[in-house]
């Protein structure tokens, strides 16, 4: 695995430590403040991968998937950051904290309504993925060196075009409770 697939695994668990350390200085410490700061620092990461992929590049290096993928997670972590910390509050809050959060059970329009905004965001996730690996092809010069990046968005457009079904599916087969109450699927 490149180092880039390094820097990219090391971005994720320093993402995930960042929100860790904030849920504990928010709720543990009641550090509201402190907090914030903490839960700032998860698009300093994702910038910070954007840098090394630049430097690596602007050394010399072959695009790779893993150049690619730093796109993907940089779209991804941009466009659903907020829903991930907000999950992982909630998750906090039940397991740790041990408090009553209750889940969102969503099913019929409403199910599908939630999934449209979620494909909203994917769709968003693509465009920064997209803007970054053109900007870096445009910026490396040499179409040659950056092939990879441009094949792993091909890839995602893929995931995109599956997601948007999925998404539709939803309209025309409904979400729907089961019989005990408890959500289906």
């Amino acid at each position: 695995m490149s180092w880039i697939a390094w820097a990219i695994v090391a971005s994720e668990v320093a993402f995930w430590v960042f929100i860790l350390l904030a849920l504990a200085t928010r709720y543990v410490w009641r550090r509201r403040r402190l907090s914030m700061v903490l839960f700032a620092m998860t698009p300093v990461i994702d910038f910070l991968l954007l840098v090394l992929t630049a430097v690596d590049l602007s050394r010399g290096a072959t695009a790779t998937w893993a150049h690619g993928l730093s796109a993907v997670y940089i779209g991804v972590s941009l466009a659903f950051g907020k829903n991930m910390i907000e999950w992982a509050d909630n998750v906090f809050r039940r397991r740790v904290l041990k408090e009553h959060v209750p889940k969102a059970v969503r099913y019929g329009r409403d199910h599908a309504v939630h999934y449209v905004k979620g494909f909203g965001r994917h769709v968003l996730a693509f465009l920064i993925g997209g803007v970054l690996v053109g900007a870096t092809v445009w910026w490396v010069g040499d179409p040659s060196r950056t092939a990879g990046m441009l094949g792993i968005m091909a890839r995602w457009a893929v995931v995109l075009g599956i997601d948007f079904l999925i998404t539709v599916s939803y309209f025309v087969w409904p979400k729907k409770p089961r019989a005990d109450g408890q959500f289906s699927g």
